[in-house]
């Protein structure tokens, strides 16, 4: 499953799954170019430990919700690595919102980024890929694009378009030798677990029918193989990374009180 010699871009990928996305594909040998989003933070972290395992990190930021922006991302990963052969389309965001209560901003922050970043950094990143003999890329989708929990529609509703835009996307780029896949994970313990009122591990595994939740390497390691030879006749293919994921953790969600 070597990456070596691969120059790949991570959206995303200075906190959470995006870091352990970015970290395992510079473990598989591939140069790494790290974006995030200018209000988030930064990915100084994630490129050190892109470094400590002597690969090379770029790292790049831009607000993937304006087309512009999308393609100025692309484009700079790619001077700053001498190519790109793999995206991994990551940034995202949710809203925890019921249904009835979701207005037209929540719905368009969340379209605007899961739907419309994914697209268009996709279509630059492919441009290059064929001129370049081809490529991976590798949507971040969810298990809520195939069934979600409570609170989330429009989040649900950008993963499915997600889904249909990876399998549409396969089959048009397959003859230019550019593989489009998806990973959908499931409850996956990122940072902002921890604020949730009495959430722990522990907590967490109970919830798993595998027993154990899920970790941003556990992600990795799938897209990793996505990107990688091992899988060069895959394409159009949601991968569900999610342990069994099932409606209790959706339950105890829906019953907190706590604002997230």
């Amino acid at each position: 499953m070597s990456l070596a010699g691969k120059k790949a871009l991570v959206t995303g990928a200075g906190m959470g799954i995006g870091r352990g996305i970015a970290g395992e594909l510079a473990r598989q040998g591939a140069e790494v170019a790290i974006h995030y989003p200018p209000f988030e933070g930064n990915a100084d972290e994630t490129a050190r430990k892109v470094g400590e395992l002597g690969k090379k990190a770029v790292v790049v930021t831009g607000d993937l919700t304006q087309v512009a922006e999308c393609r100025r991302v692309v484009d700079e990963a790619a001077t700053g690595l001498g190519g790109l052969d793999i995206l991994v389309n990551n940034a995202g965001v949710t809203r925890d919102r019921s249904f009835l209560d979701t207005d037209e901003a929540a719905y368009n922050e969340q379209f605007d980024l899961n739907v419309r970043g994914y697209f268009f950094c996709a279509q630059r990143a492919a441009a290059r890929m064929v001129e370049d003999g081809g490529g991976s890329i590798v949507n971040i989708s969810s298990v809520h694009g195939g069934g979600g929990f409570p609170r989330h529609a429009a989040y649900a509703a950008t993963k499915g378009a997600v889904d249909a835009f990876t399998r549409e996307l396969a089959v048009e780029l397959a003859e230019r030798k550019v593989r489009v896949n998806a990973v959908a994970p499931g409850i996956i313990e990122v940072p902002r677990y921890f604020d949730m009122p009495g959430y722990t591990t522990e907590f967490g595994n109970t919830l798993m029918p595998w027993g154990r939740v899920g970790t941003p390497e556990d992600i990795g390691r799938a897209v990793a193989f996505l990107s990688s030879d091992a899988a060069d006749f895959v394409t159009g293919q949601v991968l569900y990374v999610d342990g069994g994921t099932n409606a209790r953790m959706g339950l105890w969600w829906e019953q907190s009180d706590e604002p997230r």
